[in-house]
Formats: structure tokens, C-alpha cells, sequence
């Protein structure tokens, strides 16, 4: 009886460990860390020390197009203003209303015969303010009114310090730059949870709906004024300290991040841990990639970071827009100049070869029956070629190429698919393929995808900048 019992406890527990090395190709990969040298290793840590730098500045779409900017600026890269700058070797910046950013290095064929495109978003889940964002509440304190951005698993922001970022606009043509919570002294905000001695009547709520959203609202004040309430001494403080007046607050893009600031994970520090990485991971990399290119490329090269991904790309800095289609337009009418037309730019995009860079989620050692563990993807094992099945799958010939790519630069590489009528998700890809563009899903596994942490590994992250960069010289 115990030799059948410790048989069925090593099925149960060794089952997907053994599907994984069941004598085929996948069974013998090593992890990425094994397949380095030492001169490597320092370079995977030197550029998980920029990654952190960026992630710490980089808390929305709004900065990471800012430090975005400013690293391509001093890198030598200049605002595209004229025609005349866009000549083989032109290294350009084209801003998407300060909210989406493209940068080229422009190559010394013809746009029209073809490009290296890879596209990414940098926004993420995070909790925005509502247009009137103060209320009083329960307990003589006063709260922000909030509206969550994506998905999340709302209980996970529960007392979480949060800081509050973002602009307001006024109607006297002024922007103003919010930072409260993310340097050393400055307040945070807080959602409270309920505590164990008095929430009985709460524990029937499930996994998900631990919190409402509607409950998602933080603490910002709790000292009433001599003769006025608290909600009141809020208003007076952020008028104050800003120079505003209540109804700017409707012009305001405010939203609530966590104030922590991105740690190396584990006693090895193989793991960078960060709000975030979902996908300003694959946007820093896409960056810094066409950053380093050196000389003239031989196709034109372009990191295009989008908005919106996680509430579906919409508005006029998503992937939906047109603003990549514009920025096509404008670079090869000014190689053209008055032959140029609409088919230009058909032809270009047709010719275009994109990849379409986002995280996905790893197998987590706590969860692991959530994942397929045959066609599952870990931290450490290289860049994921996603696989969905039913029509979302690039060309098969295409994702050859892009095997060969990493496979010539010594990439490791492996796959992803969710398990059946269980997993899901999805990229800025579709939009670009139905221009006509040949578009492929690559991404590097995380932990805790959406979360206010997540985790990835150094050398994924290192190894996903490699392909980039071997992509854009292809």
C-alpha cells in the first residue's frame, strides 16, 4: 500500500516535470543562465541595472515616453521635423502626442522595399482618479474616487503605498505635472482592507471579489480644517500645491501606481521585481535596441511603443490609431516626394516584417496545474514564440525566419500556449496585421503578470534586447 501511495504522489507531483523530459528536444534545454560565459553575465546584470533605472521613472505611459525621449535625445536621435532629415543613417523621433512614441533609424534601401518594425505598448493596469476624485467618507476621512485600468485582481491593491501621477490641463493653457508618493519623504495613499477581527460577514466573497471596484478608493486625508471639513482641506492642499481649482480636475489624467520602487529578486538576484514590466519590459528593450543600432542599417528600423493596450488600444495614441500608418506616410513621402502615393505606402507596409512584443505569463512553482506544462513557458529559458491557435498564429514561414534569427545569435527560445478554454490574452499584433504587415507574438515570461510586483529574469529580458537587436539588423 505505501509503494502505491509514494507511486500516485510521484505521478501527482513529478506528472508535468516528466511530460517535459519525455526523451523529446524540449526535455534537454538548458536555462539561459547556463548557456552564458562569465563577460555575459556581467553584461545580463549591467542591463538589468538600466531596466530599473527606466522602471523607476517609467510608471506610465505618459514617463516612459518621456525618459523614452530623453534616453533616445542623448543617444543622438533628433524630433523629425522636415523631409529633408530623413536620408539613410537619420536616427528620428516621432511623438505620439507625448502618450505614444515611434523611433527610426532609417535605412539605406527604400522604405517601400520593406522595414524592421517592432511594436510594443507601455501601458498598465493601474487605478485612475475619477473627474471629481475627493469624497468624504465613514470614519471622518476623505478618499479618492477611483475607476481601475485593466486587469487586475483588485484585491491585490489593498494596502498597497500608492503614488499619484499624471497632468492636468488647465483652460489657461497650462500643464501640470503631478508626482505625489514616489520620491523618499513624500506621502503615499493607501487602500484599507478590513480587518480580520470584523470581517465575518466578508469572507463569503470570492477570489476575485475580495474588493468591488467601487471599493477601490484610498485614503488621501484625514485632518478636518478649524472650520471646514477634511474633503475641504484636500481640495485647499492639491489647489494649493498646484495652482489649480477643483473643476481642473476633469482635465487631469491621474492615476494611482505603486510607490515601490523595482528590487532585484532572490538571493542569486536573477529576478528583477517591479510594477510594470506588463510591458514596459518589451517597450525598454524595443527602445534600447534601435538606440544601439550602430551605422547604417540596411531596412529601416522602428520601435514603435503604443497606448492603451489594456483596455483594447483604443484612443488616438492606441495601436488602433493611425498613427503608425501616418508616420509610414510621412517618412516614405519624404524619400518619394511629389511621386508619392497611397499605394507607397500599401506596398510598405505589405513589405513590413513586425514583431509584436509583449510578456505572457510563466509557469509559477506555487500554481503550476494553471499552465499546460508541455507547451508552457519559464523564467529563465529564453525568448517565447507565442502559439494561440485558431487563426492568431503568424505565417508559418515567418516564424521559420524568426526562428533562424535566433537560433544564428544564439538565442534561447521556447513557446507558449494557455491551456484550452482556460488561458488567454492578447497583443497590438492584430491591428498590424490587418494592414497587410506580417506580424509575429514574441514575449519573455513574468510571475505575478499584473500585479502590483511582477518578476522576470535578467537574462530573458537581456536575451529578448538581443533578438531585437539581431532582428532590426536582418
Amino acid at each position: 500500500m505505501r509503494k502505491l501511495m509514494a507511486s500516485f504522489l510521484t505521478l501527482v507531483l513529478l506528472g508535468p516535470i516528466c511530460a517535459a523530459q519525455d526523451g523529446s528536444v524540449w526535455g534537454t534545454k538548458k536555462s539561459g543562465w547556463q548557456l552564458i560565459n562569465t563577460a555575459e553575465r556581467s553584461d545580463v546584470f549591467r542591463f538589468a541595472d538600466d531596466f530599473k533605472a527606466y522602471l523607476k521613472v517609467a510608471k506610465s505611459a505618459l514617463t516612459s515616453n518621456r525618459e523614452v525621449i530623453r534616453l533616445a535625445r542623448a543617444a543622438g536621435f533628433s524630433d523629425f521635423t522636415g523631409n529633408a532629415q530623413v536620408k539613410p543613417g537619420a536616427r528620428l523621433i516621432i511623438n505620439g502626442r507625448d502618450r505614444a512614441v515611434i523611433l527610426a533609424v532609417i535605412g539605406s534601401e527604400p522604405i517601400i522595399s520593406g522595414s524592421r518594425v517592432v511594436g510594443t505598448h507601455h501601458d498598465s493596469p493601474h487605478i485612475d482618479l475619477k473627474a471629481r476624485p475627493v469624497i468624504g467618507a465613514s470614519g471622518g476621512l476623505a478618499l479618492f474616487k477611483t475607476i481601475y485600468y485593466g486587469g487586475i485582481k483588485k484585491y491585490q491593491w489593498a494596502n498597497e503605498p500608492l503614488a499619484l501621477i499624471g497632468r492636468i490641463d488647465t483652460t489657461d493653457g497650462r500643464t501640470i505635472d503631478v508626482s505625489i508618493g514616489m520620491n523618499p519623504g513624500d506621502p503615499v495613499f493607501v487602500i484599507p482592507d478590513n480587518a480580520p477581527h470584523s470581517d465575518t460577514e466578508l469572507r463569503t466573497r470570492t477570489y476575485t471579489n475580495v474588493l468591488a471596484g467601487e471599493e477601490l478608493d484610498p485614503v488621501v486625508g484625514s485632518i478636518p480644517g478649524e472650520n471646514s471639513s477634511v474633503v475641504a482641506e484636500v481640495l485647499k492642499q492639491l489647489s494649493a500645491a498646484y495652482k489649480i481649482k477643483e473643476e481642473d480636475f476633469v482635465s487631469g489624467e491621474l492615476q494611482l501606481v505603486p510607490a515601490a520602487q523595482p528590487a532585484d529578486v532572490g538571493i542569486d538576484r536573477g529576478l528583477t521585481g517591479a510594477y510594470g514590466q506588463d510591458d514596459r519590459l518589451s517597450s525598454f528593450c524595443a527602445a534600447r535596441a534601435v538606440i544601439d543600432l550602430k551605422g547604417t542599417t540596411r531596412v529601416t528600423a522602428l520601435a514603435y511603443l503604443s497606448n492603451f493596450e489594456e483596455v483594447g488600444s483604443v484612443n488616438n495614441s492606441g495601436a488602433g490609431s493611425q498613427f503608425l500608418n501616418s508616420t509610414f506616410a510621412r517618412l516614405i513621402g519624404a524619400q518619394r516626394g511629389s511621386a508619392y502615393n497611397d499605394l507607397d505606402l500599401r506596398n510598405a507596409l505589405r513589405n513590413s516584417q513586425v514583431i509584436s512584443a509583449d510578456t505572457n505569463d510563466g509557469v509559477n512553482p506555487i500554481f503550476s496545474e494553471t499552465s499546460e506544462p508541455s507547451n508552457a513557458a519559464q523564467l529563465g529559458y529564453g525568448v517565447t514564440i507565442k502559439r494561440y491557435g485558431r487563426g492568431f498564429d503568424a505565417n508559418s514561414e515567418f516564424t521559420a525566419r524568426i526562428r533562424s534569427i535566433l537560433d544564428q545569435n544564439q538565442i534561447p527560445w521556447q513557446t507558449q500556449t494557455p491551456k484550452v478554454d482556460v488561458g488567454g490574452g492578447g497583443t497590438i499584433g492584430g491591428f498590424m496585421s490587418s494592414e497587410d504587415m506580417e506580424v509575429i507574438d514574441l514575449g519573455v515570461p513574468l510571475l505575478s503578470m499584473h500585479a502590483t510586483f511582477e518578476m522576470s529574469s535578467k537574462v530573458d529580458v537581456w536575451n529578448f534586447y538581443r533578438f531585437m537587436s539581431a532582428f532590426y539588423r536582418s
